[in-house]
């Protein structure tokens, strides 16, 4: 028996990986090339502009990190920290609380500001940590998956523009569902994911420097202590007229990904945001009218991410199940101290349709 045989399609509406369109499934189905194949090479430059694109900046140093979101958040960390170096982390969600971890096995003086989960980070608050000293960098969640809130991340940039801090951002979620600036906000580091708002399988982190961040790379007082992740390295293979090899790239995900971006680009990156926008409005009217609420205010909310509380009495684990098995879609659970308190709807690049959204109400309606 081959298991590949037996893969059903599920209606995947939790928080990642997002449905996958035929176009994106066709292209990593082309016939693999060799890593140094000129052709290749083609497309290697034609995905680092659309990348610069999505991203909206002109960053020369922007291209796909081998390996998913986390790959890209421990390129950018490993590639800027130095033992000793201080690092502020602005947490409001598990996601901060990973680039805490991170920067912590660095060697980092890690200082941290926290937030109630569900409530974005508070400018004034950052504004008097940062006025009591100064950091290296400070990083923040742009779109923190695991609550549903969407930070105040352009703010935050009028906050670093001036100084020598260097400013990092995670846009794992957000990248391609709603505006990311990278260099109008002053972002300085800024990674994403594939399998969000991209719609290509899981397996590439798009990841971008400004020439700020690029200097504080090549300025390092010890090597990078990651060679697989040593953009130093690495950006000898996406960048001139001679590659210098690195390792194997994923040959296939990145035509994936040029595909999925070739679709967010032809869509038009302000017509992909209604879109989101829209299908997520859709989706509040429809919880609301069978009496399930949001965990996040109105006005912090992101549009492909919804957290719905958890009803008093209601086992929120047998409705994902059953969603699963019998109607064939995936909502995610809360983490950390949402565990069981939230359901967690997904409406990421493919998959933020209105049918999706119909479809899955009418189940919950059934399921509840």
């Amino acid at each position: 028996m081959n298991l590949l045989d037996n893969i059903e399609e599920i209606l995947l509406m939790g928080p990642g990986p997002s449905c996958v369109s035929d176009a994106v499934y066709s292209a990593l189905s082309k016939k693999t090339l060799g890593h140094l194949d000129p052709h290749f090479v083609r497309i290697m430059d034609e995905t680092k502009v659309k990348l610069q694109q999505v991203f909206k900046t002109k960053n020369s140093l922007t291209f796909p990190i081998s390996g998913t979101g986390s790959a890209g958040m421990e390129s950018c960390f490993v590639n800027l920290v130095e033992k000793g170096d201080p690092v502020l982390i602005l947490i409001n969600g598990v996601f901060g609380m990973r680039m805490q971890d991170v920067a912590s096995r660095l060697g980092a003086e890690v200082d941290s500001l926290e937030f109630e989960w569900g409530t974005p980070v508070d400018i004034d608050k950052v504004k008097d940590k940062i006025s009591q000293k100064q950091y290296k960098i400070v990083a923040v969640v742009h779109a923190e998956t695991s609550t549903g809130v969407c930070n105040p991340v352009e703010d935050l940039g009028e906050l670093f523009k001036p100084t020598k801090t260097i400013y990092l951002v995670d846009a794992v979620t957000s990248l391609g569902g709603i505006n990311v600036a990278v260099d109008e906000w002053g972002v300085d580091a800024c990674y994403s994911g594939t399998q969000k708002c991209l719609s290509c399988p899981p397996g590439l982190s798009p990841l971008t420097f400004s020439d700020k961040a690029v200097s504080a790379l090549k300025n390092r007082k010890s090597k990078v202590p990651n060679w697989y992740l040593d953009l130093s390295m690495i950006i000898n293979y996406w960048e001139g007229s001679t590659r210098t090899y690195h390792h194997t790239a994923p040959i296939n995900m990145i035509y994936g990904l040029y595909e999925a971006l070739n679709l967010i680009l032809e869509e038009g990156l302000d017509k992909a945001f209604k879109r989101h926008m829209d299908n997520h409005r859709l989706l509040v009217t429809g919880l609301d009218e069978i009496g399930l609420k949001m965990l996040v205010d109105k006005p912090y909310r992101l549009p492909m991410l919804n957290s719905i509380l958890v009803p008093d009495g209601l086992d929120e684990a047998r409705v994902r199940q059953e969603l699963l098995t019998k109607y064939k879609i995936e909502i995610g659970a809360g983490l950390g101290p949402l565990a069981g308190k939230i359901f967690r709807i997904g409406l990421m690049g493919h998959t933020a349709r209105p049918e999706n959204v119909n479809r899955l109400l009418q189940a919950l309606k059934e399921v509840i």
